[in-house]
């Protein structure tokens, strides 16, 4: 899949979420690696954070939101809908600060034509992936990937460090 129609579709969806709940999503997986790094990792699908609440106990008012874009509920525990050839999954972002020591609300603010998201810093990837190459799951399925992605994360941030200096 195409990286540009993919993040087109997260505006869509973004501005659904901005507009009708007052959701200022993050941008997350593959995709929002892509946009922190300018780099290709080939996103298959669109991964989404949003509050808690959208999880657990408000979980219909999104779930409705999304079928009003077309979407259909394809995995439950997953938390993912499908649509022709998009997939989106959503995930909570307060699980951020215990996962990975990442504050959600520290996070920077994109605008992009007054859709509004927010993204991870590279140095927040890297202790994402650091952490995901633990568990068990990730290990198992996406191990080379979470490797790779870890080694341009370490580059990048380096880079970084240097010249800050």
């Amino acid at each position: 899949m195409n990286s540009d129609r993919l993040y087109n579709e997260f505006l869509r969806v973004t501005k659904k979420l901005n507009d009708d709940l007052e959701i200022t999503p993050i941008l997350y997986g593959s995709l929002g690696l892509e946009k922190v790094t300018g780099l290709t990792f080939s996103p298959q699908d669109i991964d989404i954070l949003v509050p808690f609440r959208y999880i657990k106990p408000e979980w219909t008012t999104l779930e409705k939101k999304m079928e009003e874009l077309g979407y259909t509920l394809v995995d439950l525990h997953e938390h993912k809908f499908l649509k022709e050839q998009f997939e989106i999954g959503f995930s909570f972002e307060e699980d951020l600060w215990p996962f990975a020591g990442i504050d959600p609300g520290q996070l920077t603010e994109k605008n992009d034509s007054g859709t509004i998201y927010r993204l991870l810093s590279a140095n927040d990837y890297l202790k994402v992936y650091k952490r995901s190459s633990e568990d068990g799951y990730r290990r198992t399925k996406n191990n080379a990937k979470d490797f790779e992605k870890i080694h341009v994360l370490e580059s990048i941030v380096l880079h970084n460090r240097e010249r800050m200096q």
